[in-house]
């Protein structure tokens, strides 16, 4: 992996994306774990054709200050900077932007590992 790929990724707002949905807030807004999933997603774009095929990568932390509240209907863009490589855990600089201002800034870590390993190691806690 090289330091300074760059993933896009944008979503409109849905009524399945919303923190309506999760809890107690009638507000009709983008959900924090939805804008999470969306970095996410820009970051696995980053790498998408530079990533062995015997490989996969994996979210294992995620830092991310939401700013600000984006309504159902407008549109969210998500992106991510590869930063910095130390074996195999790649550490992305995220951002989104809705269409009026910056939304979420943040850090997102994924670490690279066999992909043969790690769906063997799913199937033997599956049981």
């Amino acid at each position: 992996m090289i330091p300074g790929l760059t993933g896009k990724c944008e979503m409109i707002v849905k009524e399945e994306d919303l923190v309506s949905r999760w809890g107690d807030i009638p507000a009709d807004v983008l959900s924090t774990p939805r804008l999470i999933q969306l970095l996410e997603a820009a970051a696995i774009e980053a790498i998408r054709d530079h990533l062995p095929r015997d490989q996969v990568s994996l979210g294992t932390e995620v830092k991310i200050k939401h700013l600000s509240p984006t309504p159902l209907g407008m549109k969210v863009t998500a992106n991510a900077l590869l930063k910095g490589v130390e074996k195999n855990r790649l550490l992305f600089l995220v951002d989104a932007y809705d269409e009026e201002e910056k939304v979420a800034e943040g850090e997102h870590v994924r670490v690279l590992v066999s992909k043969d390993r790690f769906l063997r190691r799913v199937k033997e806690k599956a049981g």
